[in-house]
C-alpha cells in the first residue's frame, strides 16, 4: 500500500452474497483526519481515516459505525458510537473508516473481513 492522499475512492467490501462497493472519502492529511465527520450531518458511503488507531464522536450530530483496520485492510473490530464518546486505541489498528450508523451490518462488514480501497485518479 502506497502513502495515501485525501481524494475519494471506493470502498470494496466482501461479502457471502458477493462484493459490495461503497463511495469513500478519504481523510490522510493533518487538517482532514482532524476535521473527519464533524459539522456535518451525514455521510454518504464512508469516510477512511489513515493513519488512525482511534476516534471520538465529541461535536458529532448524529452516531456512526467505526471499524478499525490492521495494515492489510483485514477488519479488526466494529463499533457504533453515540456523539459525545471516545473510542479505546486498538494497538493493532491503522485504519479506521466510519459511516452512518447502521451501515457497515447493512454492507456486511464485521471483524475478520477484509475490505478493498481504490483511490479515485
Amino acid at each position: 500500500m502506497g502513502k495515501r492522499r485525501d481524494g475519494n475512492g471506493t470502498l470494496t467490501v466482501g461479502t457471502d452474497t458477493g462484493e459490495r462497493e461503497v463511495p469513500l472519502r478519504i481523510a490522510a492529511s493533518y487538517g482532514a483526519r482532524s476535521r473527519g465527520l464533524l459539522g456535518v450531518d451525514g455521510v454518504v458511503g464512508a469516510l477512511l481515516i489513515t493513519p488512525c488507531a482511534s476516534v471520538h464522536t465529541f461535536r458529532m450530530r448524529f452516531a456512526i459505525d467505526v471499524a478499525y483496520l490492521d495494515r492489510k485492510f483485514n477488519v479488526l473490530a466494529v463499533r457504533t458510537m453515540r456523539p459525545g464518546r471516545l473510542g479505546l486505541p486498538r494497538l493493532r489498528a491503522r485504519h479506521v473508516v466510519e459511516s452512518e450508523a447502521g451501515a457497515m451490518e447493512m454492507w456486511g462488514l464485521r471483524p475478520g473481513a477484509r475490505i478493498q480501497v481504490s483511490e479515485d485518479a
